[in-house]
């Protein structure tokens, strides 16, 4: 350990994050030669190349891939232990309001275990949950909001982030839809029914129809809806076939489950990526102990309901 140091940790969180020697720079104040410096120190120490160019943009290699999430979550907890101890923060005292920025599946599915947990610790805390009409960090920036939760965006270099959960995608189609009479979903089967798609743009396509498009398929898109929960209800009552993240289904698929009520789920016939679930803020109120026990009781009650597999 005499040769290890601590800050290269912190400089292959931010590398990692921002993709570029450039970004990494101007986020840690630093020249983009000092930076470059830097990079050849961690590939030196990792034994791998960790970025590599590809045209004018540099790519991450498997293994930086395979890193990056862990990586942050160290840098985080050094941070953690580095900082000083706050011994009178009287939570149950608090008189504060915290707006969360979500989607509306999120507040659906774990706006009630979220305010349990904070009435709980802090019963004169008030939470207001605000629309996400798209991923624009300007409220983060500007303070309207205090945490913003979903799939990261473009976004500000200096906005901090915490991976809450994975997720992936399933389909969903009521209970008795002809397509699930037969064992074994093929993507012929479920390229041939009428699809709803849920798109905050209003895009007539999603994530499964790259994959299909490989296998020479595509699907016919009847409807376009604004968020999952729509598109669930729609499928709940038509032969429409839905794409929802799994979390969509709550922790369980109770069959009296309120969102999966009348619905049954199928995992997909082809690949599509993975969702991965982020909590956002701002950098002025990283060091808030308020706020830093605001966004441990969110990671506490997103990790309960979605443990990571």
């Amino acid at each position: 350990m005499d040769n290890v140091d601590m800050n290269l940790l912190a400089a292959l969180d931010v590398l990692l994050a921002e993709g570029s020697v450039t970004g990494a720079a101007r986020r840690l104040g630093l020249s983009s030669s000092a930076m470059s410096r830097t990079l050849t120190r961690l590939r030196s120490a990792t034994g791998d190349p960790l970025l590599v160019r590809a045209g004018r943009r540099l790519v991450p290699t498997p293994r930086a891939a395979e890193l990056r999430d862990r990586v942050h979550e160290l840098s985080r907890d050094v941070r953690a232990v580095l900082r000083p101890q706050i011994a009178d923060l009287d939570i149950a005292a608090l008189e504060l309001t915290f707006t969360i920025r979500a989607s509306e599946g999120f507040v659906e599915l774990l706006s009630a275990p979220l305010v349990a947990a904070v009435m709980q610790a802090a019963p004169r805390i008030r939470l207001r949950f605000a629309p996400k009409p798209d991923k624009d960090a300007g409220p983060l920036r500007e303070g309207l909001i205090d945490l913003e939760i979903g799939v990261l965006g473009v976004s500000a270099p200096e906005i901090r982030t915490q991976l809450l959960f994975r997720d992936r995608f399933v389909g969903v189609a009521r209970i008795g839809h002809p397509l699930l009479a037969d064992p074994g979903v093929t993507p012929a089967r479920y390229a041939a029914c009428d699809h709803i798609v849920a798109s905050r743009n209003a895009d007539f396509t999603g994530p499964v129809d790259d994959a299909l498009e490989k296998l020479g398929l595509s699907r016919a898109i009847r409807v376009v809806v604004p968020g999952y929960p729509d598109a669930m209800r729609i499928a709940r009552h038509s032969d429409l076939i839905a794409l929802v993240p799994r979390s969509c289904l709550g922790n369980s698929e109770a069959s009296d489950h309120a969102a999966t009520s009348g619905l049954e789920s199928f995992e997909l016939p082809v690949s599509t990526p993975e969702i991965t679930i982020s909590a956002m803020w701002h950098p002025r109120v990283d060091a808030d102990p308020a706020h830093r026990w605001l966004r441990d009781t969110v990671t506490s009650v997103c990790r309960t309901a979605y443990p990571r597999r």
